[in-house]
């Protein structure tokens, strides 16, 4: 069964966390899924990704291609992971379900603690993923380091 870890973003911005956790994920052999709520964030989140520096290069693509089942880094707001995904990353309240962390290895869910109605969603997910038996782990940046905080 897959581990749910949640990052509570307060200092530095979505894609800079998002970068070092894929890279990471990349670095375990994992294929990832980074699952959003719209079209338009993960077509900037793509662009973003393919103007960063070239020696952190993140091979990846944006879902609804020919290639989306090649790709280890797939871009997408489905809950379909064609890749073969054995991560999923949660951007913008996009949801994981119990059911699903249970065939991944990892599930991340990445949450502006700055945003009132992002921290609620992230606590519901929390509780949600709790109470189906999940096991989580909650980080926060808050001291200006990732500390774990809490977990199930």
């Amino acid at each position: 069964m897959g581990k749910a870890m949640f990052y509570h973003l307060t200092r530095r911005p979505m894609e800079d966390t998002l970068v070092m956790l894929l890279g990471k994920a990349q670095a375990a052999g994992w294929r990832v899924v980074v699952r959003g709520a719209s079209q338009e964030r993960m077509a900037w989140l793509d662009e973003k990704l393919w103007l960063g520096p070239e020696e952190s290069f993140l091979p990846h693509g944006l879902a609804g291609g020919p290639q989306d089942a090649l790709q280890p880094i797939l871009l997408t707001t489905d809950t379909a992971r064609p890749n073969d995904a054995t991560c999923v990353m949660s951007i913008d309240g996009a949801d994981i379900a119990p059911e699903e962390i249970t065939s991944l290895e990892r599930a991340c869910v990445l949450f502006d603690g700055n945003a009132l109605d992002a921290l609620e969603a992230a606590r519901a997910h929390w509780k949600r993923l709790k109470d189906a038996g999940v096991q989580a782990e909650y980080w926060s940046e808050e001291s200006g380091a990732w500390e774990k905080k809490a977990e199930t």
